[in-house]
């Protein structure tokens, strides 16, 4: 799920690859033999390091090289590539790389995911990113960062949106579109600033941000204050997070909007949408205009009933014409409904279109039970923290203006040889 939804246009003479070698590169000499190499590739396009583990010597050694040799670099993958490194380590070599990243003009890729980066690396990739202008896909899966570093994340997103507008001219900007940041525990404390930062990237189209613990409050945060006001979405993927009828409600109300008329993938699979929730989804993609552009719809394992199901077959016979994958998987239907039968016959009759295997339906229970179960899971939520984003809009924009004033200076005091 870590990936992007399109392959990049570049081709293997223009990519330099060590991808799954397991190679050990703690030294200068260590890396030396592989950084001459990687030289010699023109133009160089792609760099992958993938699958290794990297040291602080080694590292200074790579970002030197990577600054030499980096005009043409749009991609690179430093995913997995800290194994066994101690988490002092990681920031050092960070503190080299990450820098050497802001020199290349044209990296429009990055992908960091699989590294254990948790709350103790967070300081040089939250430097990074706000600098990180020319970026335009960001993959930051299985860091470990927990709900601070999310913030953080949040905070360091808000200031890029920014500087990418100052920095470039009007018609030039290379707008993010792109971010990935699954299975990193981002949970609620995380929801405030990370619908800050994404809501200042309007251009973004995928935002994934499956398996974080997120409850329904931060579910609703991070729709009411974040996604609503992002025009462009294509993918949404909120897979293994605590949503309930509670925030279920904030996304049916974008989904029956013309707020996600771009949707082609909604991915709330294993998400506790309960009966009701799912109801009101499913509802929601039924009202007004078709979504001609949703083409995978992933409801898995939400404890939907027969009543959601009663209304698929006209969802997608009528609002549906281009989906092509349903994952309903999971739920509670009976196996041999008509209305699964009718579903298949809709999209045979297309000659596109599959539902996954349903291999895992549950029985239905009793509505008292069902019921009991959904007064228990609403009492169980917790209350939404206060927050003025306006407020922390200005505190951060305040921050910027500060760090562009530090550079200003320092800048003018290396001129005159005083730094």
């Amino acid at each position: 799920m870590a990936t992007l939804d399109f392959s990049p246009d570049i081709t293997t003479e223009e990519t330099y690859s060590l991808a799954g070698k397991q190679l050990k590169l703690t030294t200068e000499e260590d890396i030396k033999p592989y950084l001459e190499e990687l030289a010699k590739v023109k133009p160089l396009k792609k760099i992958d390091f993938s699958g290794n583990t990297i040291g602080i010597e080694a590292s200074k050694a790579l970002a030197e090289v990577i600054e030499a040799h980096g005009a043409d670099i749009e991609e690179v993958n430093f995913s997995d590539f800290y194994t066994g490194r101690l988490n002092t380590e990681i920031p050092q070599s960070l503190e080299y790389l990450l820098p050497a990243l802001l020199t290349l003009p044209k990296l429009s890729i990055l992908n960091l995911s699989d590294n254990a980066f948790g709350l103790q690396t967070i300081d040089p990739i939250e430097k990074f990113l706000p600098n990180a202008v020319a970026l335009e896909h960001l993959i930051l899966s299985n860091n470990g960062m927990g709900p601070f570093a999310g913030a953080r994340i949040g905070k360091a997103l808000f200031k890029l949106a920014h500087n990418k507008q100052n920095r470039y001219k009007d018609g030039e900007v290379r707008y993010l579109k792109t971010f990935i940041c699954g299975r990193n525990r981002l949970e609620n404390g995380s929801a405030d600033y990370l619908s800050l930062g994404l809501k200042a990237n309007k251009n973004l189209e995928t935002i994934k941000l499956y398996q974080n613990g997120i409850r329904p409050a931060g579910i609703s945060k991070l729709v009411n204050n974040g996604l609503t006001d992002l025009k462009h979405l294509r993918i949404i993927d909120l897979q293994d997070n605590t949503i309930t009828k509670k925030s279920s409600s904030h996304l049916a109300k974008n989904l029956s909007s013309s707020n996600w008329t771009n949707l082609k993938e909604l991915n709330l699979n294993d998400a506790l949408l309960q009966k009701k929730g799912g109801y009101e989804i499913l509802k929601a993609l039924s009202d007004g205009k078709p979504h001609n552009n949703l083409k995978k719809l992933k409801l898995q394992f939400n404890e939907l009933d027969e009543k959601s199901l009663e209304i698929l077959p006209a969802l997608i016979e009528k609002n549906l014409p281009n989906l092509e994958h349903l994952e309903i998987n999971g739920n509670i239907f009976d196996e041999e409904s008509d209305e699964l039968v009718a579903i298949q016959e809709i999209f045979d009759k297309r000659g596109f279109g599959e539902l996954d295997e349903l291999d895992e339906l549950e029985e239905p229970d009793s509505d008292e039970e069902d019921e009991e179960e959904e007064e228990e899971e609403e009492e169980e939520e917790e209350e939404e923290s206060e927050f003025d984003s306006e407020v922390a809009a200005a505190e951060l924009l305040e921050e910027l203006k500060k760090t562009g004033e530090e550079e200003e200076l320092i800048s003018k005091l290396e001129k005159t040889h005083i730094a």
